[in-house]
């Protein structure tokens, strides 16, 4: 039990977080609710189908092969699993009469995603004890909300905008970009001292996400109401 809280602690942090940032018209929370459970329900299956498929298409014959580690990690890791989550926002949370201002895709962005990582984060914790859920509390949990608030950020654009489609895939690009080069240079470790690259793309990540953050709620049309 100790140890689930532990996997879940974190990611309830992020979502508070989040839903408090959320300042000017708060989302209903069945919505939030359910964009959460779809994320991490519905995004892990079209994840593991998804590694089905690349797993056999692209294996790593190599594993000290920097390219075909490339490839693992923005094709079949970063794209699988950051479109499970783009699947559900756009087809489910995007075209709800409550997304009604920007910062909705970031929030419902991010409940998808936070919904995917406390599904993963479990699984790792109660496999790797506490110091897997110390580490990735700091890691890997907090890497999936940027990229959750970074795909969100377009996605929220794309809603009021004529280039939705254009909009929706650059949130899509920018996560799976971010998502690729972290897990990149975890994957290719055998390089010695190349891991820092990923804790360097976190950190610009974590910029980048307050900033998409402080943006739309300066453009809330909720603001001055």
């Amino acid at each position: 039990m100790n140890l689930l809280i532990a996997a879940i602690a974190p990611v309830l942090a992020i979502l508070i977080y989040i839903y408090v940032q959320d300042k000017y018209e708060k989302e209903p929370k069945r919505l939030l609710i359910s964009s959460f459970l779809f994320g991490g329900i519905i995004s892990i299956f079209i994840v593991f189908a998804l590694y089905f498929f690349t797993g056999r298409l692209i294996p790593v014959t190599d594993p000290f092969s920097i390219w075909q580690q490339f490839i693992q990690a923005f094709i079949v890791v970063a794209l699988a699993e950051e479109f499970s989550k783009y699947v559900i926002v756009k087809y489910y949370a995007q075209p709800k009469k409550e997304f009604n201002e920007p910062y909705d895709g970031i929030i419902y962005a991010v409940m998808v995603s936070m919904g995917f990582a406390c599904t993963e984060n479990i699984m790792y914790v109660l496999d790797g004890g506490y110091e897997i859920a110390i580490l990735r509390a700091f890691t890997a949990v907090p890497a999936h909300a940027t990229f959750g608030i970074l795909m969100g950020y377009f996605m929220g654009k794309a809603k009021f905008s004529k280039n939705r489609t254009f909009l929706n895939l650059t949130g899509l690009f920018f996560a799976v970009l971010f998502h690729g080069a972290y897990d990149f240079f975890l994957f290719i470790h055998f390089v010695p001292g190349i891991s820092i690259g990923a804790f360097v793309s976190l950190a610009i990540a974590i910029i980048l996400s307050r900033k998409a953050i402080k943006a739309h709620q300066n453009n809330s049309k909720f603001k001055s109401l």
